[in-house]
């Protein structure tokens, strides 16, 4: 994996973090594996590969990243919990990708970046990233449905649409309105702002409009103050 920025960057200033996607304490690998036995690891790989191609012959793709539809009907990442007595963080999160994924095998060098997450659970959320061919990328693609875990835990596999139409809501702000568990909405962010994917004020801007579509369907449900 090539980064093309700088990994230990900030997600963004104000306009980046919200109340539906918090700013996380980013901490350094090392500092991760200081961390004591309260602390839980979770690790999660995005997978990517740069796409040539247009929708509807017009609208460039760009790149395609993989996320997965998981059991609880959530989005997220690849990965899972990692017990450190027995794991390391590589072998743990490759262990778990076999059982979703079918293939593929991680290193320290796919590392991105580690966030500890709020809430009453002290969790210590590790982020790895590959670039693969797009060749690459479907051949997992077609290898996860054969996976143990297909069907049971992991739903299927999904590409990411990182372009916005004309309307300004369909593509991404569509897909940053969907339920995401734990940081991997962050992480997505945080992964395409600081990989070059995609320019900070266009995820701000894909964020805005999630946000505000997220809010008029909630004002549609609620009943009328006046």
């Amino acid at each position: 994996m090539h980064l093309r920025g700088g990994a230990g960057a900030a997600l963004g200033t104000g306009k980046m973090s919200t109340a539906a996607v918090p700013e996380l304490k980013q901490i350094s690998r090392v500092e991760a594996m200081r961390l004591g036995p309260g602390w839980s690891h979770s690790c999660h790989a995005m997978l990517y590969a740069a796409n040539p191609g247009q929708l509807f012959g017009r609208i460039p793709m760009r790149f395609s990243v993989l996320m997965q539809m998981r059991f609880d009907g959530l989005l997220g990442f690849p990965g899972g919990f990692v017990d450190r007595r027995f794991w390391s963080l590589e072998d743990g999160l490759n262990r778990v990708l076999g059982l979703g994924l079918g293939c593929l095998r991680l290193t320290e060098a796919d590392y991105l970046s580690s966030h500890l997450t709020e809430g009453p659970h002290r969790v210590v959320a590790h982020l790895y990233a590959r670039q693969l061919t797009l060749e690459q990328l479907h051949a997992v693609e077609i290898s996860a449905v054969h996976s143990r875990d297909h069907g049971l835990e992991v739903l299927g596999l999904v590409r990411v649409p990182l372009y916005t139409q004309k309307d300004r809501v369909g593509g991404f702000p569509n897909f940053l309105s969907n339920a995401f568990i734990s940081t991997a909405k962050y992480q997505l962010l945080f992964a395409l702002k600081v990989l070059n994917m995609m320019p900070e004020e266009k995820l701000a801007e894909a964020l805005a409009a999630a946000t505000e579509k997220q809010k008029k369907a909630l004002e549609k449900l609620l009943p009328s103050s006046s």
